[in-house]
């Protein structure tokens, strides 16, 4: 004797209560497009990771000195290919780490990778340092 149970008609809502009735393999759709979409999440990610692996220029705060009226900075500038040039931008700080002064240094090709700076911020207020704020290759 098999007894089979089926769900009466009044425990389901009416047809369209809850909007269009889904049709056969929707869901197996829908869960394909999400792990398309991540598929491709995870390659851009990987993309744009790897572009930004290629750090061209990196530099190092080595000292500074100030002066009434302007502050040298000493730095070094490490490149992967030293015949390119570079830019940085270098800039001077007040004791409320607000800038007080700031100058962009060309830095051009050079033979070794790394390389020594010496540059003079102008200030519009004394400084109590001065340091790189950013370095790019042209």
């Amino acid at each position: 004797m098999t007894t089979t149970t089926s769900t009466p008609a009044a425990a389901r809502p009416p047809a369209g209560r809850y909007g269009p009735e889904p049709r056969p393999g929707a869901a197996r759709l829908r869960t394909a497009l999400l792990a398309l979409l991540g598929a491709a999440a995870v390659g851009v990610a990987a993309w744009f990771g790897l572009a930004s692996g290629d750090a061209a220029v990196s530099w190092k705060d080595v000292g500074f000195t100030i002066d009434e009226g302007s502050v040298d900075v000493v730095f070094d500038v490490i490149r992967p290919d030293p015949s390119v040039a570079v830019e940085c931008r270098l800039q001077a700080l007040n004791e409320q780490h607000a800038q007080v002064g700031v100058v962009t240094v060309a830095v051009a090709p050079a033979e070794d990778r790394v390389q020594r700076l010496r540059a003079t911020v102008a200030v519009s207020e004394p400084a109590v340092t001065g340091v790189v704020e950013t370095c790019w290759t042209d």
